[in-house]
C-alpha cells in the first residue's frame, strides 16, 4: 500500500525521482560499507574459539585500510615480533 502511495506521488510529482535515486544509493553505499567493514576489518573478531586474536595473523603487506596515500604495502617489512 504505501509503495503504491509512493509510486503514485512520483508519477505526479517527476522532480522527486533524483532524490529517491541519490538517496537509495547513498543508503546502500553506506551498508556496504559497513559490511565490509564487519568482514574485512581485523579488529572484528567474529569466531573467538578459532581464531581469538585476527589481528595477529596479518603480515606486514597486508592492507585492510579503505583508503590510503601513497603507501605502498608491498615493500613494508616485519617489524615485530611473534606471538
Amino acid at each position: 500500500k504505501m509503495l503504491a502511495i509512493v509510486r503514485k506521488q512520483l508519477r505526479s510529482h517527476p522532480a522527486l525521482i533524483p532524490l529517491f535515486i541519490f538517496i537509495g544509493g547513498g543508503a546502500a553505499m553506506s551498508l556496504l560499507y559497513l559490511a565490509r567493514l564487519g568482514l574485512r576489518n581485523p579488529d572484528v573478531c567474529w569466531d573467538r574459539k578459532n581464531n581469538p586474536e585476527p589481528w595477529n595473523k596479518l603480515g606486514p603487506n597486508d592492507q585492510y585500510k579503505f583508503f590510503t596515500v601513497n603507501m605502498d604495502y608491498s615493500k613494508l617489512k616485519k617489524d615485530r615480533p611473534d606471538f
